[in-house]
């Protein structure tokens, strides 16, 4: 299995894989391992946890000595598994790693599978989190309560992209109450800018600046340089649907400048989401070039090395590159990728690049439109989520 591949199963990044095989494993929860053992079929005692059928109470801190990742692996090669799931009695952990772990599956499913046909899934999932929550002792509900935020924010997630922003916006509110519940800082953080995100995209700059400013303040002193560099970006968006320019260019100059400051040898600080990099603040810049109406912001980018992700990430994308070629009285090439980003939308049912659509139209205001134009309208007029 490649280090990509047991990322994607278990919401981390290659990089964080790759540094759970070089160095070790005294840096993770017990919850990432947990997962881990789980997915690769690894006895739990093999990476350091407490055998899979305890005969007592167990160890919950994360300080516990664990094994190499590695050397569990190898191990496990040669002797048959002990259990594919994390045993039920382990009441400290084994519950919370295997729902997160449902929780990234489902992720990683979005990338492949309309919204409309995963909602109803996650939905259900949350149902049961909350279901075994509401059973837990109170410990092991503060680690359930992560769990729950995390798979609010991916129901979220998912109601953007149908379109149905009043429901993306309790669903996100729940996670940001959740986190909060759990007593993570970071987590909190990174909800409430996700929040933040999706209120600039929505066109509402106070709003979304308001939410960093929370973002930050849940952090108060002990912001990562990751952490900053992302909420910059997403200030940089929030001014830039403000129409304020001067102040997003500031702020992506400051998430450019924390970028630089990370270490690659650093675990991120949130590993079930992503690490920041230099093609995620150009790809913010784009997005702020469109919703500015710059078409040197958007046009000056490689835009070719930003088409990173799945299908709809990139047809957003494409629709923020339209918007600058527009921008810039280049229709032919605007429609013509705004065309593509269009039947991704229709092929994945997603509301969220429909309307982003029909918003990168009406940017475009003539009495006789050419027929690149007309044709983008008679199918736009034709599409019914």
């Amino acid at each position: 299995m490649t280090q990509t591949a047991l990322g994607q199963a278990l919401g981390m990044s290659q990089p964080a894989v790759s540094r759970l095989e070089k160095r070790g494993v005294n840096t993770y929860s017990t919850d990432i391992l947990a997962a881990a053992a789980a997915h690769l079929e690894i006895p739990p005692s093999l990476v350091g946890l407490a055998d899979s059928r305890p005969s007592g109470p167990q160890n919950d801190g994360d300080d516990v000595n664990r094994r190499r990742f590695i050397g569990g692996a190898v191990a496990a090669a040669a002797a048959p598994a002990l259990a594919a799931l994390p045993d039920p009695a382990d009441t400290h952990g084994g519950q919370a790693a295997a729902l997160r772990l449902s929780t990234s599956a489902y992720r990683r499913l979005d990338a492949s599978t309309p919204s409309r046909d995963l909602s109803e899934a996650v939905h259900t999932h949350m149902r049961l989190i909350r279901t075994i929550t509401h059973q837990a002792t109170d410990a092991h509900r503060l680690r359930l309560a992560a769990v729950a935020s995390e798979a609010a924010s991916l129901a979220g997630w998912l109601a953007w992209d149908m379109g149905d922003n009043g429901s993306a916006r309790t669903w996100y509110g729940s996670a940001i109450k959740a986190a909060r519940a759990a007593g993570d800082p970071l987590l909190t953080a990174y909800q409430a800018g996700s929040l933040a995100q999706f209120e600039a995209h929505a066109g509402n700059g106070a709003q979304a600046l308001n939410l960093t400013g929370r973002a930050r303040r849940a952090l108060a002193d002990r912001c990562p340089a990751v952490a900053g560099a992302w909420l910059s970006s997403v200030e940089a968006l929030a001014h830039a649907a403000a129409g304020d320019r001067r102040r997003a260019d500031h702020a992506l100059t400051a998430s450019r400048a924390a970028v630089a400051t990370l270490d690659d040898q650093d675990p991120p600080p949130w590993p079930w989401v992503f690490s920041f990099t230099e093609t995620k603040v150009s790809a913010a810049r784009v997005a702020c070039g469109a919703h500015l109406g710059i078409a040197s912001w958007v046009l000056s980018e490689d835009t070719e090395a930003l088409a990173t992700g799945h299908a709809k990430q990139r047809a957003l994308l494409m629709l923020d590159i339209a918007a600058g070629h527009l921008a810039g009285g280049r229709l032919e090439a605007g429609f013509a990728l705004a065309g593509r980003a269009l039947d991704s939308g229709l092929t994945y049912r997603s509301g969220r690049i429909v309307e982003r659509a029909r918003a990168v139209r009406r940017t475009l205001t003539t009495t006789t439109p050419p027929k690149v134009v007309r044709d983008f309208d008679e199918r736009l007029h034709g599409v019914y989520l």
